[in-house]
């Protein structure tokens, strides 16, 4: 039954906001945090848990009678059957609507360009003067000026006291950067106070502070709060640190550490220095050599001539003899050419009388044939073009005779 009744409740509320006052606030060994909230109007009280996890997460440390807003999830304790809330967030009653309206000024100044990026301005490398403006009662002012003395003394401070808290807060602040841009006199500014809820800081939210910050003449470094708090003034900050004193270490650079690379600097200077005069030093020496024995520079001039001549009176002679040993060998190349080719040519022409030796008719007529011819001294090849009393002329290998056909007789065809 009641794994029934968490059930709907789970499923019919999901996560709400609920508000009223802390009442019986205790914190267990294991971290898990427990409660009443009572109605502020009425004697109502809700059962609260709050576990460790989400409780790691406050930014102020709840006390009973405190006004707040819880969001969370309903449940229900089954080992009592208790009805309770499972507090997932906890925030002062107020700081909802506050962060609202901060939400809402910081969309429209950015709208606005005042947080972009492209209006940053770098921050100077060695600053002579640093700008202070804080409380002159705040711890922020001592941990800056302890800070800029441990790591820079040299640099001169300038402190624009003014009012970090209330309502009097941003006028005054707007009166300090005022003041402090007017004057000129500083090369950064720190703007800076020390932690505390939304309320304290809301004077860095003041969009009357954001613009007058924007309106300063020298870069800005914003440290207000601790790390995880964030102001306008810090988006409108040219850098923004995460505490005074990290504001402090980012302004002014080391004094020792730069020590250390000034004496490293310089004493790669010297030692470059030595290194570059010893070289022209022993260039001059050369030089001077040189010009104590003029003597010797003509006589290797005398000898640079020298070579020079003989190498133009050889050079003709080397060249004629490189063509006709040019020549020479290109008639040696033509000779072996022209005996290659006559003994090409002259066997080609024994084969080719073999040949016509071979083909000789009077050869053939020597074997005993006759070369028989008609009247218009035609070969007859054939006895069908031949007839009876016909004279027809045979050649033989020795002579000529006319022969008469007394008779034909055709063989029959294979």
């Amino acid at each position: 039954m009641i794994g029934a009744v968490a059930a709907v409740l789970e499923h019919g509320f999901g996560a709400c906001t609920v508000a009223g006052e802390i009442s019986g606030w205790s914190r267990a060994s294991s971290g898990h945090c427990y409660f009443n909230l009572k109605d502020v109007a009425g004697g109502a009280a809700l059962r609260c848990a709050m576990f460790r996890r989400a409780s790691s997460f406050l930014a102020f440390p709840p006390a009973d009678g405190q006004a707040v807003q819880l969001r969370g999830r309903l449940a229900v304790y089954e080992a009592r059957g208790e009805l309770q809330f499972i507090v997932e967030a906890m925030q002062k009653s107020g700081a909802g609507a506050l962060y609202e309206q901060f939400l809402r000024l910081r969309s429209r100044l950015e709208d606005e360009g005042c947080f972009a990026a492209g209006g940053k301005r770098l921050l100077p490398a060695h600053p002579v003067a640093i700008g202070i403006v804080t409380s002159l009662a705040g711890a922020a002012l001592h941990d800056v000026v302890t800070t800029l003395a441990r790591r820079s003394p040299h640099v001169r401070v300038v402190i624009y006291p003014s009012l970090v808290q209330g309502a009097d807060a941003p006028a005054a602040l707007c009166l300090a950067l005022a003041l402090a841009s007017g004057r000129a006199e500083v090369d950064v500014l720190i703007v800076c106070r020390g932690g505390g809820s939304l309320e304290d800081l809301w004077a860095f939210n003041d969009e009357r502070v954001v613009r007058a910050l924007c309106a300063v003449s020298m870069p800005v470094i914003s440290g207000v709060g601790h790390e995880t708090d964030v102001t306008l003034a810090d988006l409108a900050a040219d850098v923004r640190a995460a505490t005074p004193t990290a504001a402090a270490e980012i302004a002014a650079p080391e004094t020792a550490t730069q020590l250390r690379a000034l004496g490293s600097t310089d004493a790669t200077m010297v030692r470059r220095t030595l290194a570059a005069l010893d070289m022209q030093a022993q260039r001059v020496d050369r030089l001077a050599l040189r010009m104590s024995r003029p003597g010797d520079g003509v006589r290797s001039r005398v000898l640079a001539i020298d070579s020079l001549q003989q190498r133009l009176t050889a050079a003709p002679l080397r060249e004629v003899e490189l063509r006709w040993s040019l020549a020479a060998a290109t008639t040696r190349r033509l000779c072996r050419a022209a005996a290659t080719t006559q003994a090409l040519l002259g066997s080609r022409l024994e084969r080719a009388a073999l040949h016509l030796v071979a083909l000789d008719p009077n050869r053939v007529l020597a074997r005993g044939y006759a070369l028989l011819t008609d009247d218009a001294g035609h070969t007859v090849t054939s006895v069908a073009s031949l007839t009876v009393g016909v004279t027809v002329g045979a050649r033989f290998a020795d002579g000529e005779a006319r022969l008469e056909v007394r008779s034909t007789q055709r063989r029959p065809s294979p």
